[in-house]
């Protein structure tokens, strides 16, 4: 586990490209979201594996989204009875749920369909706040932390160096 967690502290210094990090948070956030009992879920984590991002923060940032969602599922629900219950939608999710196989998907549950919708709505903002952020502690609050006094006493404690030496061996 530290490991992996020195790997994502290394992925933002990296020099890999901040859009394949952000797009990996992205679908992270998305399949966090979505209840893993259904077909889709399945589906789309088989495709984003295959995906060119970075499989880190990816997959760490799923397992976190996955702690978070119980906590919005009340506000999932609502979503997704808003838009299951949409007059101008109901013929095509009546014409979805006759097609063979898409039942298995569990798109007409409430908080499947909420937790898709809002996971898509806040993609784009959250892929360009990431996209900044990313370009921001790179160039900004990395200087600022490695100069920091607080910094210089942490890296003379120990079991911080050793963090640390395991952290520049990655490398």
């Amino acid at each position: 586990m530290i490991k992996k967690l020195i790997s994502l502290f290394k992925i933002l210094n990296s020099n890999s490209r901040p859009g394949e990090v952000a797009n990996a948070v992205c679908l992270g956030v998305l399949l966090g979201f979505v209840p893993k009992n259904n077909l889709l879920w399945y589906l789309l984590f088989v495709f984003f594996s295959f995906v060119r991002i970075n499989k880190t923060a990816y997959f760490l940032i799923t397992l976190l989204m996955s702690f978070i969602a119980p906590a919005l599922d009340g506000f999932f629900d609502n979503l997704g009875y808003t838009i299951l219950t949409t007059q101008a939608l109901t013929q095509v999710f009546s014409t979805l749920i006759d097609i063979p196989f898409v039942g298995f998907t569990k798109f007409n549950n409430t908080i499947v369909c909420g937790a898709l919708a809002f996971s898509l709505i806040i993609y784009i903002p959250l892929f360009i706040g990431i996209v900044l952020f990313i370009k921001l502690w790179r160039t900004k609050i990395t200087v600022l932390w490695n100069n920091s006094k607080i910094c210089q006493f942490f890296y003379k404690l120990p079991l911080i160096n050793k963090f640390r030496e395991a952290s520049l061996e990655l490398m």
